[in-house]
């Protein structure tokens, strides 16, 4: 499995950050891919499928890098780099089109663990890399970026009210399938078999939200290491088209059961707007509503108010058909594969 070892003061100072290159990325992965998690990734799917595709039948070297930089476990180095705190998308893949030719190829074959096809043995790679990735951003992420950025935020806000509550443990362990906290300074980053890594200190330890359902690992030399994991499942889905219970919405309304529904994780009132697209007033009417009867209850982290199911909620959601647990097995299923890359 792969192993970091991380001392306390490494791990006290790790921040949750949101890295434009890395959700480019992520949804590349999601276009290579070709099919979707869950609806919402169905319908993104179906809108820009058409377009990348026709982006690589208009390069022959474009669907042959994207197979080779992807790999089978191991992510091309140059092609994903490590995103630093604050960088812009812009400034991330600076650095794929400063890599040296040479370099490229050579990352390359060990990604694809064999010899390069004829048409990838050129010196424009960093290049080509460039273009494609921000094709990706310009056509199939950024005009939906800001939506996508609240519904990071969100996620982080909510795993930073839980670390509050009980410790790195329990994020780590929940952050992506295979990860875990082991004890005694060790976290199990995956399932993969490769060499323990010694986190030194001093060194940045990032953890990054995609909205796509992909994951993976990266390091920039000993100083900057990220795990770059997938969105809560209740967050990461297409909200417009996640159904409500039909008995629960005729029961408590719509819009009441939407948000009871969603409340599986903390989150603000804010937040709660941004995911759903209803104006704030009407959000933090009806989680008043909730908690007066006793289906939600607040939690205080750091200066923001964030809401929770409480157990009569969760009574409530397992009797209208929709108890976490179901939903919980579903999200487990539909996970990708993850990869790994220094």
């Amino acid at each position: 499995m792969g192993l970091w070892q991380i001392d306390t003061d490494t791990l006290a100072r790790s921040r949750f950050v949101l890295s434009p290159f890395a959700e480019a990325f992520a949804s590349l992965r999601l276009l290579y891919a070709g099919t979707g998690a869950h609806p919402g990734e169905d319908a993104w799917l179906r809108a820009h499928l058409p377009g990348y595709r026709a982006y690589l039948a208009a390069d022959p070297a474009a669907a042959p890098l994207v197979q080779a930089a992807i790999g089978t476990s191991w992510i091309a180095d140059f092609f994903c780099p490590t995103s630093r705190v604050g960088e812009s998308f812009e400034e991330t893949v600076a650095r794929v089109r400063t890599t040296d030719g040479g370099e490229a190829r050579a990352n390359l074959r060990v990604s694809l663990r064999g010899p390069l096809p004829s048409v990838l043995e050129r010196d424009d790679l960093p290049e080509r890399a460039t273009a494609l990735l921000t094709y990706v951003w310009e056509e199939t992420v950024r005009p939906d970026w800001e939506r996508r950025r609240r519904v990071m935020d969100a996620d982080m806000a909510a795993r930073t009210a839980r670390v509050n509550q009980g410790g790195w443990a329990a994020v780590l362990d929940s952050l992506k399938p295979g990860t875990r906290w082991l004890g005694n300074s060790r976290f199990q980053v995956n399932h993969n078999t490769y060499p323990p890594r010694e986190i030194t200190a001093g060194a940045e330890l990032l953890f990054m939200p995609v909205t796509p359902r992909t994951s993976w690992v990266s390091w920039e030399g000993r100083e900057r290491y990220a795990v770059v994991y997938p969105c809560l499942g209740v967050l990461s889905e297409d909200h417009d088209r996640r159904p409500v219970p039909a008995g629960l919405g005729r029961l408590i309304g719509t819009a009441r059961a939407g948000l009871l529904t969603l409340l599986g994780t903390p989150m603000s009132t804010t937040q709660l707007a941004a995911v759903t697209g209803r104006p704030l007033g009407s959000v933090g009417g009806h989680l008043r509503v909730l908690l007066d009867a006793g289906m939600v209850e607040r939690r205080r982290a750091g200066r923001s108010v964030l809401y929770v199911r409480t157990a009569a909620g969760e009574v409530l959601l397992d009797a209208s058909g929709s108890g976490t647990r179901g939903v919980r097995v579903k999200r487990e299923d539909a996970e990708r594969s993850e990869g790994l890359r220094p």
